[in-house]
């Protein structure tokens, strides 16, 4: 059981929270910012660069695996194979004081939406998520999805990251399936509190140099 807020937790992208006991893990072993592609004059529907270069395939198949695969996702269970059941229900508390159980309940559910859509999507588009994901676990995948949303001035965008799983294209296709069968309001706080959760990924995990979105 994840505790009294399990009804809360439906991630993967994952995203990943808090991991005081990750401090002593090693870097991430994905570094974008060199062969970042980001259109520098284009913007994200919620803020930040878009990435338009090639997707990082084999990390988003490592976060599906972790939260279950492809045919049974769950964001909650990602991030507790990333971070563990007490980091998670911890970060999950904190989220809920800041932003009330109604924006937490959507931004958890947001994600498991986000994520089968998008792999509803590509399997669309005939892009397929590799057989061997890339070999990370635990900590290492949790940093290697901070690095992956780290725009090149060191912000941290859920958009970004988003870009980075799949593509520019499919990000965009999945906002407007959310806002479609959802609703933008849905959309945007979806965005907004993985904004702050990865924020606070980030700074757990020793990444200092992180910033947090204007949209947080």
């Amino acid at each position: 059981m994840i505790g009294k807020y399990a009804k809360y937790l439906a991630f993967g992208a994952a995203a990943m929270l808090l991991a005081g006991a990750a401090m002593a893990a090693g870097p991430s072993p994905v570094n974008t910012a060199a062969s970042d592609t980001a259109a520098a004059s284009a913007t994200n529907m919620f803020g930040g660069p878009v990435y338009s270069g090639a997707p990082a395939l084999t990390v988003t198949a490592a976060l599906v695996k972790a939260g279950g695969g492809a045919e049974n996702f769950s964001f909650s269970k990602a991030l507790v194979s990333m971070l563990g059941e007490k980091t998670v229900n911890a970060e999950v508390a904190k989220l809920t004081k800041q932003y009330g159980k109604d924006e937490v309940h959507t931004f958890i559910t947001g994600m498991d939406y986000a994520v089968n859509d998008a792999l509803k999507r590509a399997t669309e588009q005939g892009i397929k998520l590799p057989e061997a994901p890339a070999d990370l676990h635990g900590v290492a995948l949790a940093r290697t999805l901070v690095t992956a949303g780290t725009a090149p001035d060191g912000t941290w965008w859920s958009g970004y990251l988003f870009d980075h799983a799949l593509s520019h294209g499919i990000h965009n296709q999945v906002m407007e399936d959310i806002n479609a069968n959802v609703s933008s309001q849905a959309d945007l706080t979806t965005h907004k509190l993985l904004n702050q959760a990865m924020y606070d990924v980030a700074q757990a995990l020793g990444h200092k140099h992180v910033k947090l979105a204007s949209l947080h």
